[in-house]
């Protein structure tokens, strides 16, 4: 039975989005709490709480009729961290990956 669900395209798609949760989770759980006010985005608290329900309700319930709603609602908030949020308190907190001001270093300095 278990190799069936493995099979089930369903299956795949249930494990991707829990695991988009748990990247925003993670991701929101590592940005400052400074950076969330600076960016004038609701609190850490805030969207730490709405990730981990989120994420929280699709490990124990997984995805079947009763909670598609929740998991679609929990969907909703992950993209909107991901999209909106996350963009913004990066552009403050200077944690761009490279990106910004450091798009035109090289090893010695501007160039």
């Amino acid at each position: 039975m278990l190799i069936l669900d493995y099979l089930n395209p369903f299956w795949w798609l249930a494990v991707a989005i829990l695991g988009y949760k748990l990247f925003a989770l993670v991701d929101a759980a590592t940005r400052p709490e400074d950076g969330y006010r600076a960016a004038d985005k609701k609190t850490k608290g805030f969207w730490l709480a709405i990730l981990g329900i989120a994420f929280g309700l699709d490990l124990l319930f997984g995805a079947n009729f009763m909670t598609s709603f929740l998991t679609l609602g929990g969907l909703v908030a992950a993209i909107v961290y991901v999209v909106d949020v996350r963009p913004a308190i990066r552009a403050l907190t200077n944690r761009g990956g490279g990106r910004g001001d450091q798009r035109n270093m090289g090893p010695y300095g501007p160039w």
